[in-house]
């Protein structure tokens, strides 16, 4: 007997959980860095105080959080710079939330670690996550913005706060570049493996 119902969509078990394919991409592409980084986490068994002291950001933080290690302890001219632009940002309808922000160098081992258990290879694994000594993250001068719709409007008017994408393949990771409010943003990397200041 023939069906008369929708058509069939992929499915896939996540978390005991069916999820259609479709809705699955979207979740990911919604959640952007954030996915990454929580399934990296979880692989780690990764979770509570620690990691937040360490630089896990809870899902929901804004630029503006005052009681969130991963946001207050960005570099003080890039964190004026982002709230700046969340101020502006808000103006538009949109907030701009922090996924990733500051982050331990223990975290950030974490993190890298679980990269390349993911990933396969240092070399791999160094297209997303950096050393904990070349970290932008860990040095507190690089955020990443979500959902996609921030990253967007911060990829359209964060260079007149001097805020820049910095990485082709993460279009949520954002830098202080001051010379930007003048100049424009300049030309991106490809990923993280292609940026001298990761070689060291």
């Amino acid at each position: 007997m023939a069906s008369s119902g929708p058509a069939r969509t992929t499915t896939r078990r996540l978390a005991g959980v069916v999820v259609p394919a479709k809705r699955r991409i979207r979740r990911l592409l919604v959640a952007g860095p954030r996915a990454v980084l929580a399934r990296i986490a979880k692989a780690l068994g990764l979770r509570g105080r620690l990691d937040l002291a360490g630089g896990a950001v809870p899902a929901g933080v804004t630029v503006f959080d005052e009681d969130v290690p991963g946001v207050v302890n960005l570099d003080p001219p890039l964190l004026a710079a982002l709230r700046r632009a969340g101020a502006a940002a808000a103006d538009d309808g949109v907030e701009l939330r922090v996924n990733s922000g500051w982050r331990s160098p223990e975290y950030q081992d974490r993190l890298l670690r679980g990269a390349i258990a993911k990933y396969g290879s240092e070399e791999e694994a160094a297209r997303w996550v950096a050393t904990p000594e070349t970290s932008a993250h860990v040095a507190g001068v690089a955020v990443d913005i979500g959902p996609p719709e921030s990253a967007r409007w911060l990829s359209e008017h964060g260079s007149r706060y001097g805020l820049c994408q910095i990485y082709r393949n993460e279009p949520w990771h954002y830098e202080l570049r001051p010379e930007a409010i003048e100049h424009g943003c300049p030309p991106m990397y490809a990923d993280p493996s292609q940026d001298p200041r990761t070689r060291r």
